[in-house]
């Protein structure tokens, strides 16, 4: 979608979801903008009123449905939603003397809950108008399973298929539906990461990238293109075996 101009974008505190607000802020857009923590959501906001937007924001737990369809609805019911975006989520790797279990529960909850929780509410609205756009971010470690982080890299896998599935089913009812998979790109979870990160992206082009994916209404949105090449053909070609054996060895996300 080209000119939005209601925009609601989860997890709108802080990285991808802080910058792509500011990106799209100008006098003719509305934004809402959940998060975590109430001073950098604060903060946010502030610097998007100063590009013109009139902004709402709510600290609203993505995991719960409830609370999200709620918020989502009186975000529609103040101006009508155009583009959705998934955004909030977490990134903590898994090492063998923690709680598999326990670990597994909190990454999904967020990860793919909070996705579903966010989706199906606003999808519905859009639906009845016949027109709208969702976003959906997950991540080029959705490819494929990855030993150094089992249920991150399994939960992006989980929203990416889903949005691939929801954008045939609903493209005939005017609702756009795009899957995000970024790479490595500048923000506060890849500055805890303490191994070398391949073609670690700024965060404005990153975001300029995904701006131009939406707005080109692209099905996969990937980015650094030499990283998703890479991932790609790695995913596709080489056997089993050997991706097994490199990936074994990878350092674990902190």
């Amino acid at each position: 979608m080209k000119n939005p101009k209601s925009i609601l974008i989860t997890g709108g505190s802080s990285g991808l979801g802080a910058a792509l607000a500011k990106e799209y802020a100008t006098k003719s857009i509305t934004l809402f903008l959940s998060g975590r923590n109430e001073e950098r959501l604060e903060d946010v906001k502030k610097s998007c009123q100063a590009l013109g937007s009139e902004v709402y924001i709510g600290l609203v737990d993505t995991s719960n449905e409830d609370t999200m369809s709620n918020w989502i609805r009186e975000c529609d019911a103040i101006a009508p939603l155009d583009l959705v975006v998934a955004n909030a989520g977490i990134g903590t790797g898994f090492t063998i003397d923690m709680d598999l279990a326990d670990h597994t529960k909190k990454i999904f909850d967020i990860n793919v809950g909070g996705v579903f929780n966010t989706v199906h509410p606003a999808i519905g609205l859009m639906q009845s108008r016949g027109h709208g756009q969702i976003a959906i971010i997950s991540s080029l470690a959705g490819y494929h399973g990855l030993p150094s982080s089992p249920a991150y890299s399994t939960s992006k896998a989980c929203v990416k298929a889903y949005g691939e599935a929801l954008r045939g089913l609903y493209a005939r009812h005017g609702i756009e539906v795009n899957v995000v998979c970024p790479g490595f790109v500048k923000s506060a979870m890849t500055a805890s990461n303490k191994f070398p990160m391949p073609f670690l992206m700024e965060t404005d082009k990153a975001i300029k990238a995904l701006r131009r994916g939406l707005e080109k209404n692209q099905a996969r949105i990937t980015f650094p293109w030499q990283l998703s090449l890479i991932f790609g053909a790695m995913v596709r070609f080489l056997p089993e075996w050997l991706f097994d054996r490199i990936f074994s060895v990878m350092p674990a996300k902190n």
